[in-house]
């Protein structure tokens, strides 16, 4: 568990952990944390006095890949379940988890994620993520009920082969370190396998600005997993970032080109429809009384996320060959250990 300044939600995170069904004595739980500063380290010690599973050990990287290798370097397990702080798994998931491993001889597993939020505004941000328009078809947060292989999955497990093969997680990526790393399994030949029984819950951001700069810092950093990994990205991947250099461009010309401001009111317009049209159908599925957030909650995602993939291809324009990361690979554990 990579965590850092979760005080309101590692209780419950983490207690969800602690409940799991599998067998205790085969479970162990190492939370690294990025220096928190709110009481997110005095409340994993309380539940660690508890419970003499939890590990606790420091992430002064304080991103979240340089905390999963920080876990990943102690994890003895045969499987690796990776957890967020923001986030509660059903009593079964671990257990389910394996099971799939077992059975279906992927590399990866993960289920479909149910995303909440706690106030009016954090449900709106919430619906919206869960919707095809807000977030592109991502089947980890829009596909329900169905078991299918996928690109890339939340809060997966691992098996310890896979890992071992893969490597540790790129620690030059603050964001989409788990989409890098899933490519990274895909181009080894493995399999993701989304399963519809296994369930988490992730609480979603609370306010419109969080929303933002979290969405910003997604497509900033899309562009250098675009750099890595070309031959994985998808055109819905493309859509906010051509939104907003369009906005952009009709912005700038406006004061000197009627094309440019036909185009402008065109764009706005045609996008304006979209979003309201989208806004009607999540409202009419997750509560009327969020249809007035709705707008300005997809609007949001797709602008954070257009704007800061632009502000990607501007920081890193001069890295299009440099595919590498700063990994190195996991240590394989001594034969026969457990």
């Amino acid at each position: 568990m990579p965590v850092r300044d979760e005080a309101a939600f590692i209780a419950q995170s983490l207690g969800a952990v602690l409940a799991q069904d599998y067998p205790p004595e085969r479970v162990e739980i190492i939370v690294a944390d990025g220096m928190s500063t709110d009481g997110t380290r005095e409340v994993v010690k309380t539940l660690q006095a508890r419970d003499a599973r939890v590990r606790l050990v420091d992430n002064p990287g304080r991103i979240a890949p340089t905390g999963l290798n920080a876990a990943l370097r102690l994890a003895r397990g045969e499987v690796v379940v990776r957890v967020d702080g923001h986030c509660e798994i059903a009593p079964d998931y671990v257990r389910r988890c394996v099971e799939c491993l077992a059975r279906e001889q992927v590399a990866g597993v993960g289920g479909p994620l149910e995303t909440v939020g706690e106030t009016t505004t954090a449900r709106a941000i919430a619906a919206a993520m869960s919707s095809n328009f807000g977030v592109g078809g991502a089947a980890f947060r829009t596909v329900k009920g169905r078991r299918m292989f996928v690109e890339s999955v939340a809060f997966p497990a691992y098996t310890r082969r896979a890992v071992e093969r893969a490597g540790l997680f790129d620690e030059e990526l603050v964001r989409n370190q788990d989409d890098e790393y899933n490519y990274r399994l895909l181009a080894l030949g493995a399999r993701l396998l989304l399963a519809p029984e296994i369930r988490a819950r992730y609480y979603s951001r609370g306010t419109l600005r969080s929303l933002r700069r979290q969405y910003f810092q997604y497509g900033y950093w899309k562009v250098r997993v675009m750099q890595k990994h070309p031959r994985q990205m998808r055109a819905r991947q493309f859509a906010p970032p051509l939104f907003a250099a369009a906005l952009l461009i009709s912005i700038i010309l406006s004061p000197f080109s009627v094309t440019a401001r036909l185009a402008l009111a065109a764009v706005t317009c045609a996008y304006s429809a979209a979003n309201l049209c989208a806004s009607v159908l999540t409202a009419r599925k997750h509560g009327w009384r969020l249809l007035p957030l709705l707008p300005a909650a997809f609007a949001t995602l797709h602008l954070a996320y257009g704007f800061g993939f632009l502000a990607g291809l501007v920081k890193f324009r001069n890295r299009w060959r440099d595919r590498r990361g700063r990994t190195e690979y996991l240590k394989p554990r001594a034969q026969g250990a457990e």
